[in-house]
């Protein structure tokens, strides 16, 4: 028995004829960028984020800075990848374009998320000149009054970056629209 290239192992017979009843699920979990090992998948940024975890409850936060920098440039890059796609689409397959945008979106959020953990790792390292410009980017890419938003706002004032606190309003919310007649 001779030995397979590792390309032809990934290779699927596709029937000569392909119509819709026959294409496989998008989603199915055997696409090589849907595996956890993938170096650019969701799948695979989440183990990095769980590595990470695991190396902060063991306080090796260096590992931990590593893990979770390899996760923020995984989900930059598939949020951009997605964001890129969906403006390539847009005005030719709406489904296609709101796929996409939805992907870029939900990747972005994790972006946010682990750039925020970062933040903090480096602040439990006394480092919070590493911790301020990444408390930032969450603020801008967020919004200031979004939970992840007031979250990293607050960090920067028990910092002592900004020295004014955060206190959204309350109440404040923009007036419903009347309904129509």
């Amino acid at each position: 028995m001779g030995l397979v290239s590792p390309v032809l192992a990934q290779t699927k017979t596709v029937p000569a004829k392909v119509d819709n009843a026959t294409q496989e699920d998008p989603n199915e979990t055997t696409r090589p960028l849907n595996q956890a090992d993938s170096l650019l998948s969701l799948e695979g940024a989440q183990k990095l984020v769980s590595e990470a975890q695991d190396a902060i409850n063991k306080n090796n936060y260096d590992l931990a800075v590593a893990k979770l920098q390899q996760a923020r440039k995984t989900y930059n890059q598939l949020s951009s990848f997605h964001l890129q796609l969906a403006n390539s689409f847009s005005g030719i397959d709406p489904k296609v374009t709101e796929s996409q945008r939805s992907q870029a979106l939900k990747t972005g959020q994790l972006r946010d998320e682990t750039t925020y953990q970062l933040a903090l790792v480096h602040r439990a390292q006394n480092k919070p000149e590493l911790s301020v410009p990444l408390l930032i980017q969450v603020i801008l890419s967020q919004n200031p009054s979004s939970e992840l938003g007031k979250k990293s706002y607050q960090q920067l004032y028990e910092l002592g970056f900004v020295d004014v606190p955060y206190t959204p309003k309350t109440g404040a919310a923009p007036a419903a629209a009347p309904a129509p007649k």
